[in-house]
C-alpha cells in the first residue's frame, strides 16, 4: 500500500514501514524510481540542470496547452495532454506520480470494461438506446414525414 502526501512518502510492505522524501524513493517493483531522467552531464551542473528543467517544463506546457485547445477543436485532446504530462514526467516527480496514478486508473477502467458482465450490460443498454431512438424516429416520420423539424408548422 502506497500513501502519497505533500513531498513525503510512506510505504508498507511485508509489515515493514518506511518513509522519506519523494526525490529519494527507491522502488523494487516494475516502476522506475522517481526523479530526473536528465543525462548525468546535465545533472552535474546546477545551472545546466535548471536550464534543462525550464526547457522540459516549457515543452510540456506547450504540448498540454495544445491538448487543451484540442478538447474544443478537432484533434486527440486527451492523448496530447497525457503526452505533455509524460514529457513533464521525464523531469518532475509530481508529474511522475500523476502519470502513474493515471496509468493505474486507465488500466483499472480497461480491465472493468473487458469484464464479460460489464460488456453484456453495455451492449444491452446500447441496444435499448438504439431501439428507443428508432421508435422515436419512426413516430416522427409517421407524423411529419420527411420534413425537417425547423420546417414543421406547430
Amino acid at each position: 500500500m502506497e500513501e502519497w502526501g505533500f513531498g513525503r512518502w510512506s510505504v508498507r510492505a511485508n509489515g515493514v514501514e518506511a518513509s522519506g522524501n519523494l526525490g529519494q524513493v527507491e522502488t523494487e517493483s516494475k516502476e522506475r524510481a522517481l526523479g530526473s531522467r536528465a543525462p548525468h552531464f546535465i545533472k552535474a551542473s546546477r545551472a545546466l540542470h535548471l536550464s534543462w528543467q525550464v526547457g522540459v517544463f516549457l515543452v510540456g506546457l506547450a504540448i498540454v496547452f495544445a491538448g487543451v485547445l484540442m478538447l474544443a477543436l478537432p484533434g486527440p485532446g486527451w492523448l496530447v495532454i497525457f503526452t505533455g504530462l509524460a514529457v513533464w514526467a521525464t523531469e518532475f516527480v509530481w508529474a511522475q506520480i500523476v502519470l502513474r496514478w493515471t496509468r493505474r486508473k486507465v488500466s483499472e477502467a480497461a480491465r472493468r470494461a473487458l469484464d464479460p458482465k460489464v460488456r453484456r450490460r453495455n451492449m444491452t443498454l446500447t441496444a435499448l438506446g438504439a431501439a428507443v431512438a428508432a421508435v422515436l424516429v419512426g413516430l416522427y416520420l409517421a407524423r411529419y414525414g420527411l420534413a425537417m423539424p425547423w420546417d414543421v408548422a406547430g
